[in-house]
């Protein structure tokens, strides 16, 4: 399992990083205060707090490529 903070921003970047994360064949998820969404969900996501950072959750060992893919959605 690999974590990392993410900040969307904007409608299109939410877009942009749902487009990402559907590639992946692995789960990953968002976690904001007590609530967790399926990364893949467009609605989902927007039923979080996007004012602030998010902690993805990609379950996986091996995220390959993916978090350079999404490294401008990345904070640290």
């Amino acid at each position: 399992m690999k974590k990392v903070m993410i900040k969307l921003e904007s409608i299109e970047a939410v877009k942009e990083f749902v487009s990402e994360v559907t590639l992946c064949d692995y789960d990953v998820d968002l976690v904001s205060g007590r609530y967790a969404v399926d990364a893949k969900s467009i609605m989902g996501i927007f039923s979080l707090d996007l004012s602030n950072p998010i902690q993805l959750i990609a379950r996986t060992e091996d995220v390959g490529d993916f978090f350079e893919k999404i490294k401008d959605f990345i904070v640290e």
